[in-house]
């Protein structure tokens, strides 16, 4: 054998050895390294270390990989940024019960001694007013001397958002709440009636026996176009539900105590014809608390209210009435000659309508105005708008609605004894028209169930953010606002739409599906929720001993 290759043999497994040791020295040094780097990142940030696998077991978004299916369950996006109040005008919510309010738009705003808020309690909430209340020159919100002229800026905020706090995406939410599947989930702990928002909550399915408050069919006096029932309008779950405020429980109406409590009184309604809506159901509802409902009957024998006019319901055990007076601006109605000797109809912002006399000596007004002012006519503002001897050329609705409402306040200030007369005012009730206005196609008749999610809800009117500054700051009667525009926005499923009549023909009914009534509301409806929420308003103003 070769003496090269014996030379060979142990120099290779002396080198291999030297390899192995070296490589084992290596990785002896290598593993060291990697623990210490372990051991000091998993210290310096205080976590444990977990593989990713198990890291995205634990994880609520079960973040894993392309091995295992993904369960998506990202929180809904909310972006609802056109549904957040534009204004912020500070409006009876919680810092005002201490005498301040704490909104951006305002500032050093405080209840004076008096509260002009008689009989309201410890202080203002919903559905009470405030008086004199100063507003910083950020929150541009003033009245000109000699033209009424308001100007809300659209930096303040009013309504239904002092009661509205977590931001979500640009869309408020009631505080206490929480999101769950999308919906607005808010934690109720119940409190007095007399010390919560009564408008704001939700609606929720109500027992068979406790809702509606008469049964379909069985008041005679409600108009055919509202009788969705005599009209075979098929489902029924419009009439079960009912109103939950999130703070606190509410009582139902008791017809007969409300009876008792009007006992040789006069309550009027005064407004259009969401109003008379209004009025109809408390007439039902007080009518089916009697015995004998032959003891109430409207005074000149009609059955049918659609014109303007005066009505008036007696209930003769009780001595007292329950009236609607027609009058849809509160300003009245005129025409103009202007110098070519065209008469021009126009609306006097600046006169009182001549119904004033049927309800001056009242003992409870209920007030509304709104709907008109969304017709076509009125929307345009075209030589229609007088002031004295002036017909504007053009002027902006909500100008003109502005300067309707001061004359109002004014005519209430000037003619109504604080000591003798409540007054009411009812918020703007929200439409639900689909696809268009009511006579292009708009629709609501395939509805058939609440809205839940709040996202879905519109703005809160500008018309009402516009009355609520002039309830607080311009008149000196205290006036109990009922803000139901948004209690009302949830409930798309309750307007006749097209169960306004019965139709001979099929004909008849495809074409009334082109001019449906998505405004007004079935009776029984929501409009006995609103009667409720009077009765409840008037007993949190603590006016139950006076009526």
């Amino acid at each position: 054998m070769d003496s090269s290759k014996k030379v060979l043999f142990p120099d290779q497994i002396l080198s291999s050895r030297r390899n192995i040791l070296t490589r084992f020295g290596l990785g002896i040094a290598a593993s060291f390294l990697l623990l210490t780097l372990l051991s000091f990142t998993s210290s310096s940030f205080n976590v444990p270390f977990v593989s990713p696998l198990l890291q995205g077991l634990k994880s609520s978004n079960l973040n894993t990989s392309s091995s295992v299916k993904q369960v998506d369950e990202k929180p809904e996006v909310v972006n609802l940024t056109d549904k957040v109040p534009d204004v912020k005008v500070p409006s009876f919510d919680a810092e005002q019960r201490s005498g301040t309010t704490g909104d951006a738009g305002s500032k050093n705003t405080t209840l004076p001694e008096e509260g002009k808020v008689s009989n309201f309690g410890s202080g203002p909430r919903s559905g009470e007013t405030v008086k004199n209340s100063n507003f910083a020159e950020d929150g541009k919100v003033s009245v000109a001397d000699d033209k009424n002229t308001l100007e809300v800026n659209a930096t303040t905020s009013v309504g239904n958002s002092s009661s509205l706090v977590s931001d979500l995406g640009g869309r408020f939410v009631p505080a206490n709440s929480s999101k769950e599947n999308g919906f607005v989930v808010t934690d109720r702990s119940r409190g007095s009636y007399e010390d919560c928002d009564i408008y704001d909550g939700s609606w929720v399915r109500a027992d068979d026996e406790t809702m509606p408050y008469y049964p379909p069919g069985s008041c005679p006096y409600i108009d055919r176009d509202f009788n969705c029932h005599a009209n075979k309008r098929p489902d029924d779950a419009y009439v079960k539900w009912r109103w939950q405020p999130n703070g606190c429980d509410i009582p139902r109406l008791n017809g007969t105590d409300f009876l008792e409590k009007l006992r040789g009184k006069k309550l009027v309604f005064v407004g259009d014809s969401i109003n008379r809506n209004m009025w109809e159901s408390l007439v039902c509802i007080l009518r089916h608390s009697l015995k004998d409902k032959k003891r109430v009957y409207e005074i000149s024998g009609r059955r049918e209210f659609k014109k303007k006019g005066f009505y008036a319901f007696r209930f003769e055990d009780y001595n007292c009435t329950v009236d609607f007076v027609g009058s849809p601006f509160f300003v009245r109605e005129s025409s103009f000659k202007d110098v070519n000797g065209t008469t021009l109809e126009t609306l006097r912002l600046d006169m009182m309508d001549k119904t004033t006399s049927m309800y001056r000596d009242a003992d409870i007004l209920i007030f509304n105005t709104g709907h008109w002012w969304t017709h076509d006519k009125t929307k345009l503002g075209e030589n229609y708008y007088q002031e004295g001897n002036v017909v504007y050329p053009r002027l902006k609705v909500l100008e003109a609605y502005k300067r309707a409402l001061i004359t109002w306040a004014k005519w209430v200030d000037k003619n109504i004894d604080r000591s003798q007369t409540h007054v009411v005012f009812r918020g703007y009730s929200v439409t639900h028209f689909r696809g268009g206005p009511w006579n292009s196609g708009g629709q609501c008749h395939k509805e058939t169930e609440p809205i839940f999610n709040t996202r879905y809800l519109a703005k809160y009117p500008s018309k009402m953010k516009a009355l609520e500054y002039i309830l607080r700051d311009t008149m000196k009667t205290p006036v109990i606002y009922m803000n139901i525009s948004r209690l009302t926005d949830f409930r798309k499923d309750g307007h006749p739409s097209i169960y306004r009549m019965v139709y001979r023909t099929e004909k008849e009914k495809r074409e009334a599906v082109s001019h449906q009534d998505c405004s007004h509301w079935c009776l029984p409806g929501v409009p006995d929720t609103w009667n409720q929420l009077l009765y409840v308003s008037l007993l949190k103003a603590g006016l139950a001993s006076k009526w």
